[in-house]
Formats: C-alpha cells, structure tokens, sequence
C-alpha cells in the first residue's frame, strides 16, 4: 500500500474502506456535485460530471439520486451548496509521509477533524510543503481492452467485446502525450493504465473516448518519488492509519510513501 501504487491496489484497498453503502453514496453524490459546480449539469459537456456519473452508476448509485446531486452543484436544488478542494499533509506511524485531498463544504471543520486523526493514528499534520515535496502528481486512465456494443434491443444492456490488449496498446501508442502504459487486471477482465503529465490527463482522456475503449477511472494520481520501508509493526499500524485517514466523509484520496 503506497503512494497511488497501481490503480487496482486503489480499487482494492479503497473497496475494503468504503465498505459501507451509504458512504459510498455519500462520497459519490460529493463529488457528482463539484463537477457540476465546477462544469456544468450536461454529462455530454462536462467530461468529468459523465465519469463520476457513470462511476455511481456501476456503485449501484439510484439515478434520482444523481439527478439531485447535479441540481445541487448546478444551484437548481433549494439546498445548492459548493465544495471546495483542499490538501492537507502530514506524518503517520513509522514516519511516512501522507497526503490527503479532500472535498468539502467546510473547511473549518475538516481540518480540524484531521488534525485530530492524525494525532489518533499516531502522527501529525505538518506545514503545507513539508511532505508534498515527495510527491508527483500525473494522469492515470484506466481502461478496459474494449468496447461497449449497443444492445439490439431496446431496453437490454449494451454488450461489452473484448479486443485484444497488445493491438489496444499498439493503437494507443500513436497518442500524444502518454508517458507510460502497463497492462493490469480488472475484475477478471484484461485493462490498461495509461499515464500522463497531469496537465495532459483530461486531453488524452477525451483522445481515448473518441476511440470507444471502456474508461474505468481517470484521475490525477501523487506518486512518491522515493518510498519508505517500515518495520513489520509499524506496517500494521500504517495501513491502519491510511485506512482511518481514506474514511473521512470529506476525503477523496490519501497518498502516501508507505514502501
């Protein structure tokens, strides 16, 4: 478990965190509502509202439910509200550095229930700069070797078809603007994670769609550049850390150097 590792050790560590439904939901419906906020209510214009969207759809996430979410970010609700993004770092057990993102709609509150995590799992929050120094920011896409066929009938599931992952590769090779793709296994289907300057991240992105493959995440990643190794006691006891930190109702994402 560290920095962003490979997107399915996020899926799967963030899987085991967000173990409860309604928390899920909740974060879902955040951020579903600072997209809209930040682009717009229309998926078809906003690249990043039809991505959370489709993640809450795969989450199980009731469509009134992301309706209202957008009317919230959009200001249509009677309850329209706006998030903002803040970084937070720090130090946890052993040492290791941790960076947390958030989205909230209080500030106040969210540090000041952080810095009280942090000093629970053994650690301190430190002065902006004092670990992020350590971390890289990049792209990450995640696809899957494929496609979505529509359904000839109307009414049934659109079909997934696989395509061969090396010609996948071969095909977005001729990209601009990718650093590094490596393959990797998603739920049992072959995928791809692709990785990009992050400032290049939503460009490729939008390049990959035009082409039809199956975006399942796309995000900016924090990768350390140096990791820590830490003794087998104090592995636990970080993992624990990172856990706590990622189950925040205003937590995104927690990075950290953790080897």
């Amino acid at each position: 478990m560290s920095g962003h590792s490979k997107w399915s050790t996020i899926k799967h560590k963030k899987a085991a965190n967000d173990a409860k439904k309604g928390k899920v939901f909740s974060k879902l419906s955040t951020q579903i509502t600072h997209a809209a906020r930040q682009g717009g209510g229309d998926p078809e214009m906003n690249p990043n509202l039809r991505l959370y969207i489709d993640k809450a759809k795969s989450a199980g996430f009731p469509v009134d439910r992301i309706e209202k979410a957008i009317a919230k970010g959009t200001g249509e609700g009677s309850d329209g509200v706006t998030f903002e993004e803040a970084t937070y770092e720090g130090f946890g057990p052993g040492g290791i550095q941790i960076v947390v993102d958030t989205l909230t709609d209080n500030k106040n509150r969210t540090v000041s229930d952080l810095r009280k995590l942090f000093e629970e799992i053994g650690g301190n929050m430190g002065e902006s700069g004092s670990v992020s120094w350590n971390f890289e920011p990049k792209g990450l896409i995640v696809i899957k070797s494929g496609h979505m066929q529509k359904s000839a009938k109307y009414g049934q599931e659109d079909e997934y078809i696989a395509e061969d992952r090396e010609e996948v590769m071969m095909v977005l090779m001729e990209l601009e603007n990718i650093l590094d793709i490596q393959e990797v296994d998603i739920d049992g289907v072959e995928g791809l994670e692709i990785y990009t300057e992050y400032s290049n991240l939503a460009k490729v992105r939008d390049e990959i769609s035009k082409l039809g493959y199956v975006i399942e995440e796309a995000q900016i990643i924090k990768e350390p550049k140096m990791s820590k190794k830490v003794s087998e006691k104090d592995l636990e006891k970080a993992q624990d850390a990172l856990e706590r930190l990622e189950d925040h109702d205003d937590v995104q994402n927690v990075w950290s150097d953790l080897e």
